[in-house]
């Protein structure tokens, strides 16, 4: 049974370029994120799993776009797998299929690691860079992004009898840093 070739494609930010990860590999059915790989709570993500089936492949660029942590991967490739389908990973050259090899496994469990090592090291590295920033004075934290003038246009809206969730959601924030801008 030939079934689709399922693209999976993830990038922390919108800001980044996803081009480079599937270039070149034919797909049926791409499902992008622009969201970190932190946990499992992704729509694309979510989306694909409903979506795969029997006899599909799921191709993903690398195992760290997948997930960031051992236990996701184990987890995403496992349910995959159970529904028949492969998962296709093409920076490590392997595939699974769910009859796998101890040796295949070793490889998912080693590689998965190294990801998840990477992944905390670089997160290590940024809070000390942090911590040095604000030691020497360089550091003021996130740049406000909400003026006075965006402020005073927020409360008109509301006194205007606009609805705070519709408000929050055209401006990209939630309705709890809605009320602390309403509160300033």
């Amino acid at each position: 049974m030939s079934g689709q070739q399922i693209g999976y494609i993830r990038v922390s930010s919108v800001m980044q370029n996803t081009d480079r990860q599937l270039e070149g590999v034919r797909t049926d059915i791409i499902f992008e994120d622009k969201v970190s790989g932190k946990d499992t709570s992704r729509p694309q993500l979510t989306a694909m799993m409903l979506h795969a089936r029997k006899g599909d492949t799921v191709v993903v660029h690398s195992m760290d776009r997948l997930a960031r942590n051992l236990d996701d991967l184990r987890g995403i490739v496992k349910e995959l797998t159970g529904k028949g389908a492969k998962v296709q990973f093409m920076k490590e050259n392997l595939i699974f299929t769910g009859e796998d090899s101890p040796m295949s496994n070793l490889l998912l469990s080693l590689l998965g690691a190294v990801a998840e090592f990477e992944r905390s090291l670089i997160s290590e590295r940024q809070k000390e860079g942090v911590q040095i920033a604000k030691a020497n004075g360089a550091y003021k934290g996130r740049k406000q992004e909400m003026t006075a003038k965006k402020i005073a246009d927020i409360k008109e809206r509301v006194a205007n009898k606009e609805p705070k969730a519709q408000i929050a959601k055209s401006l990209g924030i939630s309705r709890d840093t809605l009320y602390r801008y309403l509160e300033a």
